[in-house]
């Protein structure tokens, strides 16, 4: 069996973090305007972390940082 040379793999795994790496980058923009439209519902990010069991300062940061809205 014949391994293929390094830089072909080196090139195959850089593409594959680049996707995963866009990927990333798109799920939480997702997330952090889920999380906006959850303060507009429930009324701040205190009751939409409660809801979901994570801490204010997560949603409240990924609100800040991900979604078009704040």
């Amino acid at each position: 069996m014949t391994e293929e040379p390094w830089r072909v793999r080196f090139r195959r795994e850089d593409e594959l973090v680049e996707q995963l790496q866009s990927q990333l980058s798109e799920a939480l923009q997702r997330r952090g305007q889920a999380l906006a439209d959850g303060k507009a519902e429930l009324g701040s990010a205190y009751a939409v972390a409660k809801d979901v069991g994570r801490s204010y300062t997560t949603v409240n940061d990924a609100i800040k940082k991900y979604s078009t809205t704040t």
